[in-house]
């Protein structure tokens, strides 16, 4: 019979880096076999209190127990003798191995070749974890090569080597933030049978419906306190809302009828190919004006993201044209775009939007850096003025962060990652701005600033291109709306026109293509 009441337990813990107080007097118990959520805006401390669980970190003050036992965890290797497991934000796979290698690498079955030199028994490794995978409803092929695989799948490989490593309390880090919402809800599910098989599991994340929908209980931190714990069962989403963020949280976004003025973007009869040379994105046609929020709603997949990245010169076009203010771009170099007028934050912060070695201003000034304005009278940069800029856009835009601009982008929290880019592109001279999920990863409270910003660059009179997998942001801030299915429009519309029944049944190809007006 087990002896104690908690499997995990943290009492008092306290973590300081230079400049932040990330975990202040923290105290948590878990049950076994719960799902238990840590819920707290981008830099509330989430991250950084699982890490002293799983080793990465010491606390500098409190104790940690597992099991009733009082333990000091000094590294991941002792945390998984522990039977503690984590899956990170960002994941920590070696691209070029196969499934199977990444599983089992450090634990592999090892077979006697000539009776006594050992090697890797592959053949052993693939059946194991064809085995498990079958075990935990986690299908992958275990040859397949990680660098070949979409993120959703990459993820099952992190869960299944917790599980490979017999982890009894896994903890899942934003484990949503870069899925589309079909690959939510079979996460989801996933979740739940680890729970029913008798696992617990530590989720952090800043989505309070995923919480709602899942977890047993909540601890809600704001700004490294502990602000309380609650059952989910009886604590609405906007009193957890008001708890994390520390004031009433808007769900909708207010906003003012749109004041349409000239076309600033025309994309006339766009066809890209994707790498095989297969159709992504065909005949699309459509033009956005000054004042005006034109989004494109689609299931994941459907060319919406090829249709922005075309536009911000990333990808060629194939056949028709782009054109900014009566020029056309179609060919023109990225730089000459942005020189033109368009900002652009790309769906993948980490590979297109961000030098994640640089620190903060130096990710700021990125686009800017060879104007004349940020050098100095020899032509060096001006690293004073830079540095003051980056204060300002600090401020304005919430980034925390511990050393303010001279903190180094990587070692940030993916939600405080996407406010430096949406900072450096809402900060450009733009006419064209151009937004692919732009609040994939944030907190509600900051969800609701970000929304907002995005109103008040329309009211300035720019032309916004959104490219959004979330249907209620598209529906709550949209002028005219765009559904894309299988690399076609199928309706163009104002946003008042339809609701998001009518978008949803669009998006999943129910309706046959009606493109309007704006075609």
């Amino acid at each position: 019979m087990e002896n104690y009441e908690y499997i995990v337990e943290m009492r008092g813990i306290t973590k300081r880096f230079p400049g932040i107080v990330a975990n202040d007097d923290v105290s948590i118990q878990i049950k076994k076999g719960e799902i238990y959520a840590l819920l707290g805006e981008n830099g509330a401390g989430k991250s950084t209190l699982m890490s002293m669980l799983f080793g990465l970190y010491e606390p500098d003050e409190g104790e940690i127990l597992i099991r009733g036992e009082k333990v000091k965890i000094n590294s991941p290797n002792v945390a998984t003798a522990l039977n503690i497991g984590m899956v990170h934000q960002h994941f920590k796979l070696v691209s070029e191995y196969t499934i199977a290698e990444n599983i089992v690498m450090g634990m592999e079955p090892v077979k006697k070749v000539l009776g006594f030199l050992p090697m890797v028994n592959r053949e052993k490794a693939n059946q194991e974890i064809q085995a498990l995978s079958e075990k935990y409803g986690l299908a992958v092929n275990p040859t397949d090569v990680i660098q070949n695989l979409n993120v959703s799948t990459q993820q099952r490989v992190e869960i299944l080597k917790m599980l490979y490593r017999e982890a009894e309390i896994l903890i899942l880090d934003e484990p949503t933030a870069v899925l589309t919402p079909q690959e939510i809800t079979a996460l989801l599910e996933i979740i739940r049978g680890l729970r029913d098989s008798g696992k617990t599991i530590i989720l952090i994340t800043h989505k309070l419906d995923e919480i709602k929908s899942i977890a047993d209980r909540c601890a809600i931190l704001n700004h490294g306190k502990l602000i309380d714990v609650r059952d989910v069962a009886t604590t609405s989403t906007k009193e957890m809302a008001n708890l994390m963020v520390g004031r009433e949280v808007s769900f909708s976004t207010e906003k003012q009828p749109a004041q349409f003025g000239k076309e600033v973007l025309k994309v006339d009869h766009l066809t890209i190919h994707n790498s095989d040379h297969f159709p992504v994105v065909k005949n699309a046609s459509f033009s956005i004006h000054a004042g005006e929020i034109f989004a494109i709603a689609g299931v994941a997949g459907n060319g919406q993201v090829e249709i922005a990245d075309c536009i911000a010169g990333l990808t060629k076009a194939h056949e028709g044209k782009i054109i900014l203010r009566d020029e056309d771009i179609t060919q023109s170099s990225i730089r000459d775009r942005k020189e033109k007028g368009i900002a652009y934050v790309p769906e993948d912060r980490q590979s297109f939007g961000l030098v994640l070695d640089f620190d903060i201003n130096e990710d700021l000034v990125l686009k800017e850096y060879y104007e004349e304005k940020n050098h100095t009278i020899k032509n060096f940069l001006n690293k004073e003025k830079i540095a003051q800029d980056g204060e300002k856009q600090i401020d304005k835009f919430d980034i925390r962060s511990s050393q303010r601009g001279s903190t180094v982008v990587r070692s940030m929290s993916g939600g405080n990652q996407q406010k430096i880019i949406i900072a450096r592109e809402f900060t450009l001279t733009s006419d064209l701005l151009i937004l692919v999920q732009p609040t994939r990863g944030l907190d509600i409270g900051a969800i609701e600033g970000i929304r907002k910003m995005i109103i008040a660059e329309r009211d300035k009179g720019k032309a916004v291109l959104l490219v959004s997998l979330e249907l209620d942001e598209i529906m709550d801030i949209a002028d005219t709306i765009a559904v894309i299915y299988g690399g076609e429009i199928q309706k163009i519309a104002p946003a008042k026109e339809l609701t998001a029944n009518e978008v949803g049944e669009f998006m999943m190809g129910v309706h046959k293509k009606e493109v309007g007006a704006n075609e």
